[in-house]
């Protein structure tokens, strides 16, 4: 089965991720093949907009093929995580620069590697069954693939909320916080991409959208700010009342499962995407911290905890938040030198 449907319809090229059985998980194959198409369609005087969909009824794409890279990690091969996410990176950073406009539709689960493909294009379209997350922290991760920067330009601090807990969001909040910014009901979508092939025009998405019910996420967002606007996760945490309101009581559950470490370098590397807003910023950032996550973070014993074994109760470094020293925290932050992400792929 090809992993990676591509093909030339009227004016629009169409990509679909075709692993529905995997919930659409990415590959580094399936990576290389969009960064192919999109390559070729960049010049392309017949390609007028790109649109990108998942094959099934569950996901869009649930996130990253990571049960190879936990493989290569037992086997202490530290290269293949570190290039599989060089070329996802720079296939993140093209998405969200690409200069023909790019439609995504999002249906189901939207996660990790999927935010990377889906969230970066032009258009982003939910609809009723849409769940989006960065739920990288609960397996040793940071929100990685361009995900830091997309939660630095989210209202106030809910970036923040949902970088370290991993809550997930509907099609309302995904729009509200800025990983979509269209609705439209699913049983409308084969007519709307059928119209985009067929004129090649974005401004029928116009037509077809709705406004979504109210956003969870923004009726919270003066509680989420009370607690998350500090600079570090001990700061966050001393925030959180006691006697909390619906958020902080549903947030603290999730952060209290994650790992320490990694929801400490999150903090960071949001804050340090809300100053400077630059997609190659944000993925040299979170490139600092995946290319030390096998040997140095809990990469590993997160994957055995979550799809290896399945226990669901990880053994993190740190045994809480307090235990996170500003040390470590810059170990996993500090400039790769000669190893720093680039952007041109190796000749």
């Amino acid at each position: 089965m090809t992993e990676t449907i591509l093909r030339k319809t009227g004016r629009a090229g169409h990509i679909t991720l075709n692993r529905p059985k995997a919930l659409n998980a990415l590959t580094w194959d399936m990576c290389s093949a969009i960064e192919a198409a999109l390559d070729d369609w960049h010049d392309d005087p017949d390609v007028a907009l790109i649109i990108i969909d998942g094959a099934g009824d569950r996901a869009f794409c649930a996130g990253g093929d990571i049960a190879e890279m936990y493989a290569a990690g037992q086997r202490g091969d530290l290269d293949y995580g570190r290039r599989f996410w060089r070329d996802e990176y720079r296939l993140n950073a093209m998405i969200y620069d690409y200069p023909k406009p790019i439609v995504t539709f999002l249906h189901g689960f939207t996660m990790g590697g999927g935010v990377g493909v889906g969230c970066h294009a032009r258009h982003r379209i939910v609809c009723e069954n849409s769940q989006i997350a960065m739920p990288e922290c609960s397996i040793g991760l940071v929100p990685d693939v361009g995900g830091s920067l997309i939660l630095a330009k989210a209202p106030g601090h809910v970036g923040e909320f949902l970088g370290l807990s991993g809550d997930r969001m509907d099609a309302s909040d995904a729009i509200y916080v800025g990983f979509a910014n269209h609705f439209v009901p699913q049983d409308a979508w084969d007519a709307l991409k059928q119209q985009l092939i067929t004129t090649g025009d974005t401004t029928v998405i116009d037509a077809a959208n709705q406004s979504p019910p109210s956003a969870r996420l923004a009726a919270w967002q003066e509680e989420i700010d009370g607690c998350f606007a500090g600079t570090s996760l001990s700061d966050i945490y001393r925030a959180m009342p006691t006697a909390s309101g619906p958020a902080i009581a549903h947030v603290r559950k999730l952060m209290d499962s994650n790992a320490p470490l990694a929801m400490a370098v999150a903090v960071k590397i949001i804050q340090a995407a809300r100053l400077d807003q630059q997609i190659t910023s944000a993925l040299d950032r979170e490139f600092r911290y995946t290319y030390r996550c096998v040997a140095q973070g809990d990469f590993i014993e997160g994957i055995r905890a979550a799809i290896i074994d399945r226990d669901r109760a990880p053994k993190w470094q740190h045994e809480s938040w307090g235990a996170v020293t500003e040390e470590d925290v810059a170990q996993m932050t500090a400039d790769l030198g000669k190893d720093a992400l680039r952007w041109k792929e190796d000749t």
